[in-house]
């Protein structure tokens, strides 16, 4: 069979890396299913990249804000009428389950909606002089060129929580998918490009972080950078921007907790954690990675999630009967494979899980058994560090303030999760949970498009998505205007 053959996309054309090498994408699930080749790309192509954004956004500048927004919109549409076929392509290329994929469609078409009225609020703000006859106000600009870093694990939702916001502000954009989930950026692009976006305004570099990704930080020609990705990729994104004053959007990490009080409903939190710790696999920055149990409902919740987790369908997501897809690649496999053997190591108990799944139907891929720990001290390592795959620890506590220290004592801070009906502990939460997130009553992931998105400590630099993603991609200007005729001296005149 063929393989297709993909390009990048530069001002407009499709066109071979420069090296003329490419990367396979495969089916994680059946590695005999090749996606496509996509070009390995480097520090040429990236350069031929920016330049078209540089030539584009002189006039895409000033296209009115209202206008950039109705390409969104239809670009909104077109997802729409086409989300069944890109969800497949994603479950082919990502792994996760159709009704994930159709999801993260759906979070794209969401998000272009959700910004298409940003059109017509890219608001300043006016106020009064402290002269005479002198009128102030602040306007938002675009910033020029801007390069997306964007990860595999929601290969279309994330993409678009940084190119629509950044299309709406006026800039124009050189993005770099995930090596291993190209298509559905191309995807996502093509809908653009369908729905009227002039040629330039968005490229396309594929290729590998090392080489591609720090092509485009290090560009003299990028004005931003937005990363999703790790903490440790993260940190070197940001010190290599910070070589040319370049503003970094980081959302990396998360290590989050899902406290169970002795009062929750415990159905209720069982389904949450089932969902927040295996859903896509557990290749979730928000996945649930840690269940604190309080010691009152401890025994039944982990007899009843370890039977669960045991009933999970692992298999190909196309599979409209599997439940758990398989993990995007051979090195994720090693990382969960690794933690497992540091949990054993340091004393957890192996409840359920902990080997990867290699015969019969999972001979072709990439698949790892859903893993439940007990007996988990806080100071462990698989308590403290992010596995990103199908491993979860259950961590007992007595009262409501040691939960909320447990769940504070790792480095990340981005999801958090709370389930009581106590009123008083709900509200303590949302104020001490060290987190960019706080869930009451609900599994650790779920964010919706319009709100803020993003965390702390090492999970994230204080900027987000969602809502404020408008800030990140513009840059204030303040103008004067005086009709005094006259010289006039601020903070000078005004005094006497």
């Amino acid at each position: 069979m063929t393989t297709t053959m993909y390009h990048n996309l530069i001002g407009g054309q499709w066109r071979p890396a420069a090296s003329g090498k490419t990367i396979l994408n495969l089916n994680p699930a059946d590695h005999t299913d090749v996606i496509g080749a996509f070009p390995a790309s480097h520090a040429e192509d990236v350069d031929l990249a920016v330049e078209a954004a540089r030539n584009a956004f002189r006039t895409w500048r000033l296209v009115p804000a209202p206008k950039r927004a109705e390409i969104l919109l239809r670009a909104g549409n077109i997802l729409m009428q086409k989300k069944e076929r890109f969800a497949q392509e994603m479950t082919r290329e990502m792994g996760k389950v159709l009704a994930e994929t159709r999801g993260d469609v759906q979070e794209a078409i969401d998000e272009a909606f959700y910004v298409a009225g940003e059109g017509r609020r890219l608001f300043g703000v006016t106020t009064p002089s402290e002269l005479e006859n002198k009128f102030a106000m602040s306007v938002r600009s675009a910033l020029g060129v801007v390069g997306l870093i964007t990860p595999w694990n929601f290969p279309m939702a994330i993409p678009s929580w940084k190119l629509f916001p950044a299309l709406v502000s006026g800039n124009t954009c050189v993005i770099k998918p995930a090596e291993d989930t190209p298509l559905s950026t191309y995807n996502l692009v093509q809908a653009l490009i369908d729905a009227g976006l002039p040629p330039g305004v968005v490229n396309i570099v594929s290729g590998l972080g090392p080489t591609a990704g720090a092509a485009l930080v290090e560009h003299p020609h990028v004005r931003a950078i937005s990363f999703t990705g790790s903490s440790e990729v993260g940190s070197q994104v940001a010190q290599r921007a910070a070589a040319t004053f370049k503003p970094v959007s980081l959302e990396m990490g998360g290590k989050n907790a899902q406290i169970v009080m002795n009062d929750a409903n415990l159905e209720l939190a069982l389904e949450g954690a089932l969902w927040g710790a295996f859903g896509t696999t557990g290749q979730r920055c928000t996945a649930t990675s840690r269940i604190l149990l309080q010691t009152g409902v401890a025994k039944d919740f982990t007899a009843e999630f370890v039977a669960r987790a045991r009933r999970l369908k692992v298999g190909n997501g196309l599979d409209a009967s599997v439940q758990v897809g398989p993990q995007v690649n051979a090195a994720q496999i090693e990382t969960s494979l690794r933690y497992v053997e540091v949990a054993l190591s340091e004393g957890a108990q192996l409840l359920t899980g902990g080997h990867a799944l290699t015969e019969g139907p999972y001979a072709r891929g990439t698949f790892f058994a859903p893993t439940v720990f007990g007996g988990v001290r806080p100071s462990m390592r698989i308590a403290q560090e992010e596995v990103f795959g199908p491993v979860v620890s259950l961590i007992e506590f007595h009262t409501f303030e040691q939960a909320v220290e447990i769940a504070n004592s790792v480095d990340f801070g981005l999801s958090t999760a709370l389930y009581t009906k106590d009123v008083n502990c709900a509200f303590a939460a949302m104020r001490d949970l060290e987190a960019g997130i706080t869930y009451i009553n609900a599994p650790t992931i779920g964010a919706e498009v319009h709100l803020p998105f993003g965390g702390v400590k090492h999970t994230g630099n204080g900027h987000r998505e969602g809502l404020g993603a408008i800030d990140f991609f513009t840059t204030w200007k303040a103008v004067y205007v005086d009709f005094s005729d006259k010289l006039q001296r601020a903070q000078i005149d005004n005094a006497e």
